[in-house]
């Protein structure tokens, strides 16, 4: 595989170029951005999956849903649908794709939409009755045709952007000047004990602009383990034999957090859907063993497996440190472009 994107390297500086070239169509303005008096706040990535998204994306919804109405846009990788569809009573996670339901199911009072038209998207959430004040778009970072007044950009510890490469060579989309339109960089997937001179050597690594805020967080498992029967401590059962299932990208400390010496471990393509052989082989080498799973792979399995073994771990996003300081930022840029809003 290794070998393979190094062949493919005069692709990568293909694809690298005309990426350039549409960033600069954009900056100059010969191709047109749209901009919205809703405070929109995109959270993106430079890389292919694997930073964190769903998890930063849940984190604002806390931090405003108290006093904002809230609506996230996301595109609905991989839904067995098409155009602009708002969460309801009926959608399931084929419709709206995993990580939009997860959401709509977790924050039943904020409204969930999917377009892969990022413009039609928020165009058709303003004109709705019950509008949002503000609209969190999921994994827009390269969706130059909408202009969000604030972007987020995340980069795994493990794996920051400043050590990749473009694809298919590396992993990014997009060069790794693309950072500098971030107001804010999150490294997120940090060990809990990163001391402050390596988050220094980051810092310096990634290069960040004058303006730009760099933060640095980690995932923090719950203590409890759900399912539609019972609830359970996840300490209730780490000596238990268990199934492991994961279908995420970079699942490895997923299975270190819950894995014992006899537990067995499954794992699928990030955003897999699940096939019947698929949950013939889950039942099979489960033998009526708890069935544990990722929060994002449960909504996909809820119904399939038998619900009196499948549990979901969910997790959170925290940060090291100068969380106080994120929250500042971002309840400062809503409430100014509030402000902006009701004058203009």
């Amino acid at each position: 595989m290794i070998l393979l994107r190094k062949i493919l390297f005069p692709f990568a500086i293909l694809y690298g170029l005309i990426t350039a070239i549409r960033n600069w169509f954009y900056d100059k303005g010969i191709l047109k951005s749209y901009s919205f008096s809703v405070p929109i706040i995109a959270v993106g990535n430079l890389s292919v999956g694997g930073t964190g998204k769903t998890p930063q994306i849940e984190y604002l919804i806390r931090l405003l849903l108290p006093n904002y109405k809230i609506a996230v846009l996301s595109r609905g990788y991989k839904r067995k649908s098409s155009g602009f569809l708002l969460a309801e009573y009926s959608s399931t996670a084929e419709t709206l794709g995993d990580e939009p339901f997860q959401l709509h199911q977790k924050f039943p009072t904020i409204q969930v939409a999917v377009d892969a038209n990022r413009k039609n998207g928020i165009e058709q959430l303003l004109t709705l009755q019950n509008k949002p004040d503000i609209i969190l778009l999921d994994d827009a970072f390269q969706h130059r045709k909408v202009k969000a007044g604030f972007y987020i950009l995340l980069t795994a510890y493990n794996d920051l952007y400043a050590d990749d490469f473009i694809l298919p060579t590396g992993n990014l989309r997009e060069s790794r000047s693309g950072a500098k339109r971030a107001n804010i960089i999150v490294v997120t997937k940090c060990p809990s004990t990163l001391s402050e001179a390596d988050q220094t050597n980051i810092r310096q690594k990634l290069k960040l602009s004058a303006n730009q805020q760099l933060y640095f967080s980690a995932i923090q498992y719950d203590e409890i383990l759900y399912s539609e029967t019972e609830n359970r401590t996840v300490a209730s059962l780490l000596n238990t034999d268990k199934l492991l299932v994961a279908g995420i990208a970079k699942p490895k400390p997923f299975f270190n957090h819950l894995q014992d010496g006899n537990d067995e471990e499954l794992e699928f393509p990030d955003h897999h859907d699940f096939t019947e052989i698929d949950i013939q082989t889950i039942q099979k080498k489960s033998k009526n063993k708890p069935i544990i799973t990722t929060e994002k792979d449960f909504v996909r399995l809820k119904g399939k497996v038998n619900a009196a073994q499948l549990f979901y771990l969910p997790i959170q996003s925290v940060f090291l440190s100068n969380g106080e300081n994120f929250n500042k930022q971002i309840n400062n840029y809503v409430e100014q472009s509030t402000r902006n809003r009701s004058v203009s």
